[in-house]
């Protein structure tokens, strides 16, 4: 581009140059003999001042020239900086999105189960081992729920708890879910991992206060809450009707050994209104013993029933549940259980509300038809605040056959802390 101007310059300069002097020899024909050679210097000065003034626009021209380079190189230097702070920003943003999604899709939370009581149990008049006062973490769950996308989603819980065995005492942490979630419709979810079963679950949503105590079939060990296997679940009718069906191991969640073949669970659920569930459900399997070198002489299965109303702290229901082979000692003898619950709470305000329960049990109807188990409680709960809540509960549990009485009596602070 400088070439070109300063060309076209001097072109420019010359050309004029060739001009005045083509005037020049002109008028110096026409007038040889009349002009003094005054008029000659004069021309000859005036000629060499045009070329001068010339000179001097081309060295100014030059000098623009120079500086509109060194201002387009100075600019071309400025843009590769800038594409590379923006090459480095628009990679920072990336990460910034990736890290912001995590965060977005993935939720921690846990929950913890403890009490300060006194607890006074008796075997026909003497007192057990288990008698005394002390502080008890029944249970510690800590939960981490991931997001794949709108369908696909992944979920871990654990749970720990103190073994209290004379002999080898120690707390144990489990992984209780651990499962891999496909939704793909209100109606429809899929399940396989450590999932959570059918009905125990259930049970506790209306129920409401496990914290203080585990439901009906949890408590006589008739039922798991979670297992290793496969399910499914949903609701339909815009919700008026639910259902969960899982194949599962047998033997609970601490116990995901291989079986020679698998468990069934069902439930299917129905609420006529809002805040109220009537509920059956079934169980049938080996419990996880029968495998391929260990066949097991009976099938244990149990029947489910509930009805229940809940809303905030205002609930009211009853389980009852049958169950046939459930104990270890059924593999060579049969034998069954039945068993029913009522429960009630009621909000008198905001935060404070009153509750009880009732459990009628026969543990063993074939085995030991005279043993009753007859439990009860009641309380009155303060939600502190969101996520803690606490209880000041008596518990009164009655074990008994025609040869042994146990009476267990306890008091205490229970409390519920979620975050």
């Amino acid at each position: 581009m400088r070439a070109s101007i300063i060309a076209a310059a001097i072109a420019l300069a010359l050309g004029t140059g060739s001009a005045v002097a083509a005037t020049h020899h002109h008028h110096a024909a026409a007038n040889a003999t009349a002009a003094p050679a005054s008029n000659i210097a004069a021309e000859l000065a005036a000629r060499d001042k045009e070329i001068a003034e010339l000179k001097s626009a081309l060295t100014s021209l030059e000098a623009k020239v120079d500086a509109l380079e060194t201002h387009a190189d100075e600019q071309s230097v400025v843009n590769v900086a800038t594409a590379k702070d923006v090459e480095t920003l628009q990679a920072k943003t990336a990460k910034v999105d990736k890290l912001d999604k995590l965060v977005n899709d993935t939720t921690i939370g846990g929950r913890v189960f403890l009490d300060v009581s006194d607890i006074e149990q008796k075997k026909n008049g003497v007192k057990t081992a288990n008698s005394g006062d002390g502080l008890d973490v029944k249970r510690g769950y800590f939960t981490v729920n991931h997001a794949f996308n709108e369908i696909w989603s992944a979920s871990l819980t654990t749970d720990f708890n103190f073994v209290n065995d004379p002999g080898a005492a120690e707390t144990q942490l489990f992984i209780k879910n651990l499962y891999l979630q496909g939704k793909f419709s209100d109606a429809f979810a899929f399940r396989a991992g450590a999932i959570p079963m059918a009905w125990t679950p259930y049970v506790e949503n209306f129920y409401g206060y496990r914290y203080v105590e585990n439901t009906l079939t949890d408590r006589q060990k008739v039922a798991n809450t979670a297992d290793w296997g496969l399910s499914a679940n949903g609701k339909l009718g815009d919700g008026m009707v639910d259902y969960a069906a899982a194949v599962v191991n047998g033997g609970g969640y601490k116990n995901p050994t291989r079986t020679d073949r698998m468990d069934f669970e069902g439930r299917i659920g129905f609420s006529p209104i809002k805040d109220v569930a009537i509920a059956i459900g079934g169980y049938s399997g080996d419990l996880g013993k029968e495998t391929a070198t260990n066949k097991t002489l009976n099938t244990a299965s149990r029947g489910d029933a509930m009805i229940a109303y809940a809303k905030g702290n205002n609930r009211i229901g009853a389980e009852y549940f049958t169950a046939s082979n459930w104990t270890p000692a059924a593999n060579l003898i049969r034998d069954k259980s039945d068993g029913y619950s009522f429960w009630a709470s009621y909000g008198f305000t905001d935060v404070f509300s009153v509750f009880g329960r009732y459990d009628h049990v026969n543990p063993s109807k074939d085995i030991d038809p005279t043993l009753r188990d007859k439990y009860y409680n009641l309380g009155l709960q303060w939600d502190v605040r969101k996520g803690v809540k606490l209880a000041a509960v008596y518990k009164n549990d009655d074990l008994k056959d025609k040869s042994n009485d146990q009476k267990t009596q306890e008091f205490g602070i229970f409390g519920d802390l979620s975050f």
